[in-house]
C-alpha cells in the first residue's frame, strides 16, 4: 500500500490506510501479544486465581519498528487464588494501553473467576468488567491532490481531539492439570460502540479465543517440551499461533513460534531470582510489511510467590512453573 504514495511520504501514507483500516471500519482487533501463554488472564478471565500463588506480570510491545508512530502495547496483570465459603476463586486486576498512530485505548479491569475440582485438575469460569478509555488527536495528511476530500468536509471522520469511555466484559473458562491447559473465551462481548463527534462512529467487535499447550518431559528430567497453540477469531479473520519451548531446569526457556499470515516468532526467558522471571521475543514478519519493518520486539517480566490459601499467613518462595 505504501507505494501508491509518493516516496517522501510513504510512512505517513501506510499508517493513514492502517488506521482508517483498523478503528473506522466495522471491526477493531484486540492487541496481540507473542508471549501469550504467559499472559493469559488479558484475554480468558477464567485463568484468574488458576496457580497457587500471588502473580503479577508486566509486558511491554513495541510493535512493527521502523514505523513512525507504531504500535506500542503495555499491559500489567495481578492474579491471587482465594478461599470463601469453603470454594476456591480467584480474582484478578488488568491494565492495558493501546497506541497506534494518533489513537490511544486505556482500559482497566476487575476479574472474578470461580473455581472447582473437574477430574484431575481444576475447571475456573470466569468474567471480567471493565472500562476502556478510546482517545484519538487526529493530524490528518491530505494527498496533494483536488481528488480528495479535507476531513473537515466529511461529518463522518473525527476531525480533532476525541475521548471517549465504554465498558466492556469478558467472559471465559479455563481447565488445568500439571502437565495441561486448555481454555475457551470471549472478549468485547457487547461490543460497545464509540460515536465520536459528528456521524463517525467505530466499535470493539466481539474476539474469540481458544489456547491450550502441554508439558512434556524429555529424557534428561531437567528438559521440558512445552507446545502450545492459540487461536483468535473475530468472526470474520481467525489466526493460528502455533510452537513450542524447550525448557531447562524451569530456569532456563527458548522457542520458536509461527502465527499465520504474518510472523515467525523466536523466543528466550530465564528466571533471575526468588520468583522474578524475564522473557524476550521478536517477531519477524512473513507478510509484505517486512519490506518496511525492523521486526517486533517484546518483552515480560512476571513475579509470583506462594500463597497457602488454606492458611490466613502467606510465605513468600519461588514459583517457577507458571
Amino acid at each position: 500500500m505504501a507505494e501508491t504514495f509518493s516516496n517522501h511520504r510513504g510512512k505517513a501514507g501506510v499508517f493513514l490506510v492502517f488506521f482508517l483500516t483498523v478503528s473506522l471500519c466495522s471491526a477493531q482487533q484486540d492487541p496481540q501479544f507473542s508471549q501469550n501463554m504467559y499472559n493469559i488472564m488479558i484475554y480468558n478471565p477464567g485463568y484468574a486465581g488458576s496457580k497457587d500463588a500471588i502473580c503479577a506480570t508486566a509486558i511491554n510491545r513495541q510493535q512493527w519498528v521502523g514505523f513512525e508512530n507504531a504500535p506500542v502495547t503495555s499491559a500489567f496483570t495481578f492474579t491471587a487464588p482465594f478461599r470463601l465459603l469453603g470454594a476456591d476463586h480467584g480474582a484478578g486486576l488488568s491494565i492495558m494501553n493501546d497506541k497506534a498512530g494518533f489513537q490511544s485505548n486505556l482500559g482497566i479491569s476487575l476479574t472474578y473467576a470461580y473455581r472447582t475440582e473437574a477430574g484431575p485438575g481444576m475447571l475456573g469460569i470466569g468474567a471480567s468488567f471493565g472500562l476502556i478509555n478510546n482517545s484519538l488527536d487526529a493530524e490528518w495528511i491530505i494527498p496533494e491532490s483536488d481528488h480528495h476530500t479535507h476531513p473537515s468536509s466529511d461529518p463522518s471522520i473525527p476531525a480533532g481531539n476525541e475521548s471517549i469511555l465504554v465498558p466492556d466484559f469478558s467472559f471465559g473458562v479455563y481447565y488445568n492439570t500439571e502437565q495441561l491447559y486448555f481454555g475457551l473465551s470471549a472478549t468485547n462481548i457487547t461490543e460497545p460502540v464509540m460515536e465520536y463527534s459528528g456521524s463517525a462512529t467505530s466499535f470493539l467487535s466481539r474476539h474469540y479465543y481458544l489456547t491450550a499447550g502441554y508439558r512434556i518431559k524429555l529424557g534428561n528430567p531437567d528438559y521440558e517440551l512445552r507446545p502450545s497453540v492459540l487461536v483468535q477469531s473475530d468472526g470474520a479473520i481467525s489466526q493460528i499461533n502455533l510452537g513450542g519451548q524447550v525448557h531447562y531446569d524451569n530456569k532456563l526457556w527458548g522457542g520458536l513460534y509461527y502465527r499465520s499470515g504474518s510472523a515467525i516468532v523466536g523466543m528466550a526467558g530465564m528466571e533471575l531470582f526468588n520468583g522474578i522471571q524475564l522473557g524476550y521475543s521478536y517477531d519477524f514478519a512473513t507478510s509484505s510489511i517486512n519490506r518496511h519493518s525492523k521486526g517486533s520486539h517484546e518483552f515480560v517480566l512476571r513475579y509470583s510467590f506462594s500463597l497457602s490459601i488454606d492458611r490466613t499467613k502467606v510465605s513468600p518462595g519461588s514459583i517457577r512453573i507458571l
